[in-house]
This record gives C-alpha cells, structure tokens and sequence, in this order.
C-alpha cells in the first residue's frame, strides 16, 4: 500500500501476457456492492441477484466499495467473519475498505478484527491512499504498490486483471474523513486526488487504458474528502468509478463527459448501489480501441424481490441462531418511557446531533457512573450524538436493544483537560448547531450548557457549568478537569480536535475491560440494572439562546 505509494518504476512492464485487442469495442460488465454494514442476513437474496445477473449479462468482474462492518449484531458477534464466508461464495475481485472498517481501531491493540478480515478474504484489498505499513497487524498482508498477479487477502494500491482478453486497471480510495469519523489509527490516510494521479499514471505507463477507481469517497459533495463526482472532475484517465459512502442508489449509472464550468471530459462512468446489499449493481462499459468509454448501461437489482439461495440460507442459519441467543438475552431493568433518538429527517422537530435527548442523557449517565468508580474526580461524560444510533422502546429490554442503540463497542475513555479545552470543545460541539452535526455531545447530569446558536461559530458558549460542592459553579479555563467519553470521541472523532489533541499528549486513559464492563454497551446495561426502573427525560442540561421556548 502507501508504504510503496507512488514508487512504480514506470519502465517497468508488469502486465506483459496480454495485448488488447484493437480495432474494434470492448465491452466490460461489472458487479458491484457497497455499505452493507452488518447486513449478513442479506447475502442470501444477494447471491441470487448476482447468479440471475450473471446469467443475463454474462460473466463479469465484482467489486464491493467498502463498509462491510459495523451496524448489527451480525458484526458484534462475528466482526466480518460471518461475511466472509458469504463473499467467498460471491467471489470479489476487489474491495475497498469504508471507514467503518476502522471503528474497532483501539489505541493498544490496533486492528485486530480487520487484520483477521483481510488474511482471511478471498480477494485483494485496494487503497491508494491507505498507508498500513506503520500499523504492525498488518504486516502479515501487505503487498507491492502494483500487481499484476494480485493475491487473496493482500492489500495492494492497485491491481492489473485480465478479463476477456483485456488488462482492467483498478485502484482503491477511502475517504480521509476517516480520521474523524472512524479510528484509523496508525493507518495513515492521504489526498484522494494525489493518489488517483498517480494511479492513472502507472497504468497508462503499463499501457492499460481501461482503469476502474474503486471508491469509498461518496457520490456528491464539495469537500476537500471529496466525491465521485469531484474525481471524475480532477483526474483524467479514469474511466468508471465504484462507489461507497454516501448509500447513494446511482441508476442508472452516470455518465460524465463535462466539467460543471462546461469544459469537455473524457467519459467517466459512475455507479453506486445504496446500502445494507438491497441491491446490487449492474454496470455495462462500452469502450472503443483507444479505451476511451463510448457508451454506458446499467441498472440496480432489488435483491429483496429474489428468494434466497438455499445453500447460503442454510450456512446463515447458524449465525442467525447465535445472534439471537445474544439478542433476546433479557437486561434486569425496565424502560417506564420510550426513550426517542430523533433526527431531523424522519419528521422530528429535534435531533440527537443538534439538542439533548432523553436517551442521551441516560447514556452519558451510565458512563459518568462507571467513570467515577475508576476515577472518583471525574466531572462529566460526553457523548457525540453521532454515535446513538437507534432509540430504546417502553417496556423490557434486551441486550439486542442495547446493542443496537451504539453498536460500534467502544470503550470508556478518561480524559485530563484544562477547562478552556473543554470549553473550545463545546464550541466545536456547537458549531452547526442548530443543524445536525454527528459530533454534537448529549452531557452527563449535574453539567448546564448555554449556547447561542445565533452567534458566530466559536462564539456561541454563553455558560458551562459543573456541580461542585454542592453548588454549579462556571468552568475555570485554568483548571483542569478528568472527563469521560468513548474512545472514539477521545482520539478526535466527529472533528474534536482538542479532545484529539489531549489525547495524543497522552493524557488519555483506555479503563480497561478487567477492572469495570467499559464498552458502551456495557456500562448502559449494567447502570440501567442499577436502577432497574428507568425513566428519562429532557431536563434542561442544553439551553439554546436562540431557540429557547
């Protein structure tokens, strides 16, 4: 990967065996999926979808654009091996890790669950912009830059293949938000567009002109992370781009061929096929014998409309059953009211990522309560709203429920700040509001927070205050102060810098798993047993100035 980035000596033949065909078109087809997040009961249908599509469309290479893990039970319990095996029945030719394949990133062990993904996949692993070599987990199944001869399970920037007598040249990009949205760790990650540059380059030094960009970048927006789009736009030499990221449903698939100032292109075809494996994506590229793309097809196949194929229901049936054992196990409490985890766009006046919650409360709770029997000084925990996931009904609860509310298992984190760090934190916090903002932080009891949304970013902290002796008192920036949060949020996640910054000072403190339960879900489960009737509310720990009733 990026430990030999860029270091292909271009005079140097590596795909010799086959010559193109020329005078006359070539036609590609491709299979592609992205974002199926945990979805492991969706493989069934899925491998029926591509068995019709191969029948239909005839033989073609398949390429899945990232985000395997996070999001279910499925992944809690296996963390991507259950997958595996499924893809293995697939049978990939490429991947591109997504940022979710960073969210078990810990800060002693590094990535053991993605390390144990890769050497067991059946398929080479892309990223021209992902450096593993610093990351000692991956030692094992680090590759050349370059190969033409691309082995299982090996993480390469890119891969030349043959397919019907053609050399397809094809790269891999994640997006650099990863480093806050994610735990990359010491997996380094670098500009998209330099990387795709170079990319191109080196196949066209091998004389391969069909080059595919295997993206997890998202389709659309305007950021320096960048888009499908924006490559399309940057990059010449790129002929299709597979994509992840955005769960954008791309069909059919796009055909670029000018730059929004209305400048001419050469074709870039784009696709992405949505999210959780719903679909799967269909993509037929015409090229002439220049290389250059001349027409373009393709459609998304609803795999929910498929019966499942009979040999992979039946290996998902022994996953499913353990899963299920883990879900309905029963926690010794009961919610007395429904605890919401609103977000504007399914119709709620109020978000997690922009106002306190009741179910936000209730987390930050549970941490603070298991913060302080570690470290007794510790004055409040924070949450990032991003992170809450799904809401927690009236009634029994299971560990499924838990699960699912934050289902990323992080860990308890304490962290040493002064007060002006924290209160340039908050500012951080603040900054979209009243928009949502995935690093907005839901506050333990016993914190007030007044904010005024209507002022400018980085001004928006009227008052925050602790209860202390008895009494709220106004954080004292000189003093310093022992926080909790999940790990992620320490080491800088949802853009908190300073807590990132604090963090790697090393005046951070992982509690480790032997002394308390420190994973999220965990101190949830054990703080509600606790208490054993729950019942939640908003209460007044978030005031907004601007917006106050």
């Amino acid at each position: 990967m990026g430990f030999h980035r860029y270091g292909i000596a271009l005079g140097t033949a590596l795909f010799a065996t086959v010559t193109p065909v020329l005078g006359e078109n070539f036609t590609l087809t491709l299979f592609h999926t992205n974002d199926l997040h945990g979805r492991t009961d969706q493989y069934p249908q899925l491998i029926t979808t591509l068995n019709e599509a191969r029948e239909t469309f005839g033989e073609g290479l398949l390429l899945d654009a990232g985000d395997i893990f996070s999001g279910t039970l499925y992944f809690t319990e296996f963390q991507g091996q259950d997958a595996l095996e499924f893809m293995k029945v697939m049978g990939y030719d490429a991947f591109v890790p997504g940022n979710h394949e960073f969210d078990l990133g810990d800060a002693e062990q590094g990535h053991q669950a993605l390390a144990a993904f890769f050497a067991g996949a059946d398929f080479p692993i892309l990223g021209a912009n992902l450096d593993f070599s610093s990351a000692p987990e991956f030692a094992d199944v680090l590759g050349e830059s370059m190969s033409a001869d691309p082995q299982a399970g090996t993480l390469y920037d890119g891969i030349i293949v043959e397919h019907s007598g053609e050399p397809i040249g094809i790269f891999g990009l994640t997006t650099q938000d990863s480093k806050t949205i994610s735990s990359p760790g010491q997996v380094t990650i670098s500009d998209y567009r330099q990387a795709a540059e170079a990319m191109v380059a080196a196949f066209e030094a091998q004389g391969v002109n069909k080059i595919i960009a295997l993206t997890h970048l998202g389709y659309d927006g305007d950021t320096q992370a960048g888009s499908d789009l924006l490559l399309a736009e940057q990059v010449d030499g790129i002929d299709i781009i597979i994509g992840g990221h955005s769960h954008s449903q791309v069909s059919p698939p796009a055909l670029l061929s000018e730059r929004r100032t209305g400048e001419p292109l050469s074709p870039t075809v784009i696709g992405q096929a949505g999210e959780y494996g719903q679909h799967l994506g269909v993509m037929q590229v015409t090229f002439d014998e220049d290389g250059v793309v001349v027409d373009a097809s393709g459609e998304l196949l609803a795999a929910d409309e498929r019966e499942a194929d009979a040999g992979a229901a039946k290996r998902l049936e022994a996953y499913t059953a353990e899963i299920e054992a883990l879900r309905d196990t029963q926690v010794d409490a009961k919610v007395i009211t429904a605890l919401p985890n609103p977000r504007y766009g399914n119709g709620d006046a109020r978000s997690v990522r922009a106002n306190e919650t009741a179910l936000g409360n209730l987390i930050t709770d549970a941490q603070l309560h298991a913060a302080q029997q570690v470290a007794p000084e510790t004055v409040m925990a924070v949450q990032n709203g991003g992170g809450i996931r799904e809401p927690i009904n009236s009634g029994a609860v299971s560990v499924g429920d838990l699960i699912t509310v934050q289902p990323f298992g992080n860990r308890l984190t304490l962290l040493d700040v002064t007060g002006a760090e924290l209160l340039e934190t908050f500012e951080i916090a603040l900054a979209e509001a009243p928009d949502e903002n995935g690093g907005f932080l839901q506050v333990s009891a016993g914190v007030e927070l007044v904010y005024d949304s209507s002022k400018p970013p980085g001004e928006r902290v009227v008052s925050l205050e602790i209860a202390q002796e008895g009494a709220m008192r106004a954080i004292d920036p000189e003093r310093a102060y022992t926080i909790a949060t999940n790990n992620f949020t320490a080491a800088g996640g949802d853009g908190h810098a300073v807590l990132g910054a604090a963090y790697d000072d090393g005046r951070n403190t992982i509690v480790a798993s032997s002394i308390i339960n420190s994973t999220d879900w965990e101190m949830l489960r054990d703080y509600m047993v606790e208490l054993k009737e729950v019942f939640y509310q908003v209460e007044g720990r978030i005031n907004d100035l601007a917006h106050s009733e």
